[in-house]
């Protein structure tokens, strides 16, 4: 059993309530637009981390990161990306990877819009965590932890905070 936390957009702000949030969790995905390396070294230091690059990310992070992860967590098949789209409206890329070979999870970010939504066609849960940063037109910044056990994917929570008390 491993417990996951996923966020996105973080623009190069790392900050107590996350860390408070993602606690318990064993491993931290981000599903890009780090904004800068130190955000990523802070939040590996806190806890193990598996990060994509996004399209506002500079060449340090882009040489650290990839711009799509496969791997197994679990019995989970899981692909993260951060331009990715959602279920009806993949990316082009996704779309095909997702045809030719559908992974159970699918997580990207980009849009700064939480959506937790499964997709039927494709047999995938699809999770975009939102924006954790403080950048952007997001009035709510968000992030999500769940469990994985086995196959399942399960007790799934979402953080909110008010970009007000950000500042």
């Amino acid at each position: 059993m491993k417990k996951i936390g996923v966020l996105s957009d973080t623009h190069g702000h790392w900050d107590d309530e996350l860390e408070k949030f993602f606690a318990d969790c064993d491993e931290i995905w981000h599903a890009g637009d780090i904004g800068r390396i130190e955000t990523a070294n802070a939040i590996s230091s806190f806890k193990k981390l598996k990060a994509v690059y996004g399209n506002i990310d500079d060449m340090n992070v882009r040489k650290t990161f990839p711009k799509t992860l496969r791997f197994l967590c679990e019995q989970v098949d899981v692909l993260i990306t951060h331009i990715g789209g959602y279920p009806g409206h993949y990316d082009a890329e996704v779309k095909e990877v997702i045809q030719k070979n559908a992974p159970n999870l699918f997580i990207c970010g980009h849009s700064h819009i939480l959506k937790v939504i499964y997709d039927k066609k494709n047999d995938l849960l699809h999770i975009n965590p939102g924006a954790a940063g403080i950048s952007g037109f997001h009035t709510i910044r968000t992030a999500v932890r769940f469990t994985v056990e086995g196959k399942e994917i399960k007790d799934l929570e979402i953080l909110e905070i008010p970009r007000s008390r950000s500042f």
